[in-house]
């Protein structure tokens, strides 16, 4: 095998190295040992501190892939806090400017902002903090009680062991009060029944209090259970506590039937009753089911359905978001509905009465029995005693209404209902009796002499006269005289100003224009103009 390549300082050093490594494999010198005074192999590189595993178990084991050297910088000491090591007299440059240390600035400062810092005032100059950095190792880095003062658990212990103290102080007063009141109440009833003292006199041992027994109730922890809980952070092992006694038989084992109710492993759930044929009062387990049904399941049901439907009518109700705001509307939608209830409920009974709180009917009206005398005929029918009744209906009946002597609907006419008293077809209209019969027939005479007489005038239409309309829409005066003259002039003005139009090169650059238009200029104007509804325009000019 190679050896490790070394330098040496010259040849004889070298050759010194080769004949001490030939002594040594023969036996002839002493081997080479390492720090802790261990053989060193020949054949193994001098950069390995040891050999591997495979090659001598009892040789150490390859230090140099682990740092087997402890770190003498390496601490477990922790911050001394609160601790202070130097206070100054007046303000130092660079201090903090609220209270005056050195061993932070004015923003990161822990005290109450002063009206005046020490840098002005010069004054209450606080203490510099002892300010510390260690060095910690792997572990000290991890470890989530470095620098815990186990003397501070000493509080915890006197702060259960004062309230331990309290039970029972309490309890033994409570059990004092008891025996005062049961001597008192022996005391009243006398010496005479002395049987019955000693049997009072037992049960005065048992209520007394052993400070050093316990309520087992009160302090068996039942089975714990070590479990994964579910958490935000990804879990946490707590500790659960197991209610199950361990007398009860498996609910899986109550039916061992392979058709009988399924049993899911994973969730330990039974949904189905494993046992529907036994008798219900010798059961203990129906099933799963049986608890979806009953007890604040079954409230909690209720509240969904009630949550569901409120937001279908349009209500910001959310179960999952808001479980507090559905619970409460869900507490007032009952109590509104309960209210709503017994005020129906109230209103039927006063409007029809209540059979059950009535007195009792009297024998002669249950037996039909009475001093009436009632005659019949031949063929049944009631001749003398009893008057036919009229059957009523569920609307009002004869109720008059704003001074009408009839009801309405007792008058028709027109194909309109209204009043027999007034003949009035408005329902709300005012009664106004026989003048307001008269005033309506008299009004209504009116009306027929009007539509006759406009009949008789459109039977002969008068003579239309024909009118002459100008150009501005207005009738023309019958006064109105044209100067042939001025019109024919206006004419040719008319003629030329539409050459114009049509060619732009014959407009002269410095136009006047009058405003003052005579009325044989508006004739020629009207007369010129092109009208286009007219079919024969494309033929003038």
């Amino acid at each position: 095998m190679a050896t490790a390549s070394v330098a040496f300082k010259s040849r004889e050093d070298h050759r010194k190295q080769l004949e001490l490594e030939e002594a040594r494999k023969a036996g002839l010198a002493p081997a080479e040992v390492d720090e802790d005074g261990k053989e060193i192999n020949p054949h193994i590189p001098q950069y390995m501190s040891s050999a591997p595993w495979y090659l001598n178990a009892e040789r150490p084991s390859l230090k140099h892939q682990r740092k087997w050297k402890s770190d003498p910088n390496y601490t477990k000491s922790w911050y001394d806090r609160g601790a202070k090591i130097f206070q100054a007299e007046k303000y130092r440059k660079g201090a903090c400017e609220n209270c005056g240390a050195m061993t932070h600035d004015a923003k990161s400062c822990m005290e109450r902002p002063r009206k005046k810092g020490a840098k002005w005032t010069n004054m209450h100059i606080a203490p510099d903090e002892k300010i510390e950095t260690f060095e910690l190792d792997y572990d000290g880095k991890r470890d989530r009680w470095n620098g815990y003062d186990a003397s501070t658990y000493a509080r915890v212990i006197e702060r259960y062991e004062a309230r331990d103290e309290a039970r029972r102080k309490y309890l033994k007063e409570q059990q004092l009060k008891k025996l005062e009141e049961k001597n008192s109440k022996n005391e009243g009833e006398g010496e005479g029944e002395g049987g019955e003292i000693s049997d009072e006199e037992d049960d005065d041992d048992a209520l007394k209090v052993d400070e050093a027994k316990v309520d087992e109730s009160k302090q068996m922890d039942f089975a714990k259970v070590e479990k994964r809980v579910r958490t935000t952070g990804g879990g946490s092992t707590g500790t659960v506590r197991n209610l199950r006694i361990r007398e009860d038989t498996a609910k899986y084992l109550l039916n061992l039937d392979v058709n009988s109710a399924y049993y899911d492993p994973k969730t330990r759930s039974m949904r189905e009753d494993p046992l529907p044929d036994a008798d219900p009062n010798e059961k203990f387990y129906e099933g799963d089911n049986q608890y979806r049904m009953s007890g604040q399941a079954l409230e909690f049901k209720q509240l969904n359905i009630h949550a569901w439907e409120a937001f279908d009518k349009g209500q910001d109700i959310h179960m999952q978001a808001a479980p507090s705001q559905a619970e409460l509307l869900f507490k007032n939608y009952k109590v509104i509905k309960e209210k709503l209830k017994s005020k129906t409920k109230d209103t039927i009974m006063e409007k029809y009465g209540n059979a059950a709180t009535e007195e009792e009917i009297p024998m002669e009206l249950l037996l039909g029995q009475s001093e009436r005398q009632v005659e019949y005929d031949r063929a049944g029918r009631i001749i003398k005693g009893m008057e036919t009744s009229l059957p009523k209906s569920k609307y009002e009946e004869d109720v008059f209404i704003n001074n009408h002597t009839s009801v309405w609907g007792s008058w028709w006419k027109d194909h309109q209902w209204g009043y027999k008293c007034c003949k009035q077809t408005i329902r709300n209209s005012y009664c106004t009796g026989a003048a307001g019969i008269e005033a309506a027939e008299a009004a209504t005479d009116l009306m027929k002499s009007n539509i006759a007489r406009k009949a008789s005038s459109e039977d002969a239409p008068a003579p239309a006269r024909e009118k002459k309309h100008v150009t501005w829409g207005t009738d023309v005066p019958e006064d109105l005289v044209l100067d042939e003259k001025l019109l024919t002039e206006a004419l040719k003005k008319e003629e030329e100003k539409r050459r114009e139009e049509k060619d732009e090169r014959k407009r002269k650059y410095n136009v006047r224009w009058n405003d003052e238009v005579t009325a044989e200029e508006m004739e020629a104007y009207r007369m010129k103009r092109v009208h286009h509804d007219d079919p024969m325009k494309d033929f003038l000019n």
